[in-house]
């Protein structure tokens, strides 16, 4: 008894000290701010202090936890729901004005004959030049049926276009076909609130059809929600079975997820295929049935995002979407691949928890599989090892660039099936990086702002052959990358010409994961010893 009274006195006086520390905190900002406000020699805005001190905060936690204003959180709403009242456009917001990355077919951007590349510089007469992303980002969307005048710039020519909006509906399952006459294939973008519905739906259409196996394309899936997650899972694994465990500190928050409903299909050979790009509810799908034996993987490690977030509702619409808990699939691997409670002060390195070591765990069949970063798949497909530079690359509008210049250049394609980006089509790309003013090394960035900085007219020359010789350095790491990068310009190439649509069936029939998926349903034997016991 006294030790239990001992505890709860020691518990109750860290309570009140937390809770004492955070009213101070507070109370200092409270204080500093006000200071600020009344003495700063300039007018400050006081949204934008606070937001920046708020996402500064934030930044030393995990890349997952964020603030959202009233229009982020307008906009995170959108992304999870899968629809809005717009003109059907994937865009970046720049300082030239709103600039279309992607059509969507048969929306009414399409149908006024937009293009990707073309920077919309006012609507209704108002200019977008020089707006925040949050005022741009307004201007298009709207009730449907409401008309927009707005000006475009193409290739350096004016154009007036008059679009209407209308519902816009993302469909998370923009692709699903035969293979072959056996052979369906699904593929899934993002866990919205409409994916387990369209995936059964898919499901459903391709039984129709013949489907006897499944070829299930889940690479480059950022994830979403965790609960489609759950449900899309428990469509191939026995009811009651647990899909995923979460642990949080807050206990109430913990929580085991079991298949509530009936499967769709427990029989059905199944391929999953993942890259390194397949994360969060990806990965609770992939790692629930792996464990299970219930499908084989294929493809690059899983990217490694073991933390589960949810929105918590703050004052005056803003929302707050914190990192609640990890979660573990039914073996009881934590797949989480960074460490950021341990982040390097001084340096900002998060190390991996793969560098403390791994664990072994057993699938039902007694299968090894193992934790530390990412669901690694049965079958590893190898690519080149993706360089940090080429993250760069990617991280950049220049492959976009590259993509619109190839369209201009090639107006007319008439088929996607004999396409072909050869070895002088990369060749070409990597001489477009040359000109390209969007992919900076970091090197090139030092180097540029020490010569700006140096106000010296001699050393002309000099700058000149060294900013050359970073530009080549940069485009002979990049070429070490030309597997990986050279399937990206393919799709952005082909989007151009055929939307989306067009390069899911180009894939189809061309890319090699999906062939060799093909192949190993069509091989039982060798898919039953993959699941088998080792």
């Amino acid at each position: 008894m006294i030790l239990i009274l001992i505890g709860a006195i020691s518990l109750s006086f860290s309570f009140k000290s937390n809770f004492f520390e955070i009213a101070k905190q507070i109370e200092i900002y409270n204080t500093l701010f006000k200071e600020l406000n009344m003495y700063y020699v300039d007018e400050i805005n006081p949204a934008e202090l606070t937001e920046k001190a708020i996402k500064n905060t934030l930044n030393s936690l995990d890349p997952y936890t964020n603030f959202y204003n009233e229009q982020m959180v307008e906009n995170a709403k959108i992304a999870r729901e899968g629809e809005y009242g717009g003109v059907g456009v994937n865009v970046f917001y720049t300082k030239e004005g709103i600039h279309i990355r992607e059509i969507y077919k048969g929306f009414s951007a399409d149908k006024a004959g937009l293009k990707p590349g073309d920077i919309i510089v006012s609507v209704g007469n108002q200019s977008l030049k020089n707006m925040n992303v949050d005022q741009q980002s307004e201007f298009l969307k709207g009730v449907p049926n409401s008309k927009v005048l707005v000006e475009i710039e193409r290739q350096g020519k004016k154009i007036q276009k008059e679009l209407t909006r209308e519902k816009v509906v993302l469909n998370p399952v923009p692709f699903s076909e035969m293979i072959d006459s056996e052979t369906g294939y699904i593929v899934l973008t993002e866990f919205n609130e409409k994916a387990s519905f369209e995936v059964k739906k898919a499901f459903k259409d391709l039984q129709q059809k013949g489907m006897k196996k499944l070829v299930f394309d889940l690479r480059s899936n950022p994830g979403g929600s965790l609960l489609e997650a759950i449900n899309i899972t428990n469509f191939f694994i026995p009811k009651g079975k647990t899909i995923v465990s979460t642990k949080a500190k807050v206990k109430s928050l913990s929580t085991v997820y079991r298949a509530s409903n009936d499967p769709l299909d427990l029989q059905i050979p199944i391929v999953v295929l993942i890259n390194r790009r397949s994360a969060s509810a990806s990965e609770i799908v992939i790692g629930a049935l792996q464990d299970y034996d219930r499908a084989v993987i294929m493809g690059q490690r899983s990217f490694g995002k073991g933390l589960v977030q949810r929105y918590r509702e703050l004052t005056y619409g803003t929302q707050l979407k914190v990192t609640i808990s990890k979660y573990y699939t039914p073996s009881g691997r934590c797949i989480q691949e960074l460490d950021y409670t341990n982040r390097d002060p001084k340096t900002g390195e998060v190390p991996k928890f793969s560098d403390r070591g791994i664990q072994a765990f057993k699938t039902e069949n007694g299968r090894t599989v193992y934790d530390g970063g990412g669901v690694t798949p049965d079958i590893v497909l190898e690519t080149s090892k993706r360089l940090p530079i080429t993250e760069t690359l990617l991280d950049s509008k220049a492959i976009f660039n590259f993509g619109v210049a190839y369209l201009y250049k090639n107006p007319k394609m008439e088929s996607f099936e004999n396409f072909r980006f050869t070895n002088a089509d990369f060749k070409e790309f990597t001489n477009f990086l040359a000109i390209d003013t969007t992919f900076v090394t970091k090197q090139e960035k030092l180097f540029q702002d020490a010569f700006e900085a140096s106000k010296n007219a001699d050393i002309n020359k000099e700058h000149q052959k060294i900013k050359e010789k970073l530009v080549q350095d940069k485009i002979s790491e990049v070429a070490k990358n030309e597997d990986i990068i050279t399937e990206i310009i393919k799709e952005e190439i082909l989007k151009n010409y055929f939307y989306e649509e067009g390069w899911f069936q180009y894939q189809l029939k061309n890319d090699q994961t999906i062939l060799k998926a093909t192949q190993l349903l069509k091989n039982s034997k060798s898919y039953t010893q993959i699941l088998s016991s080792k």
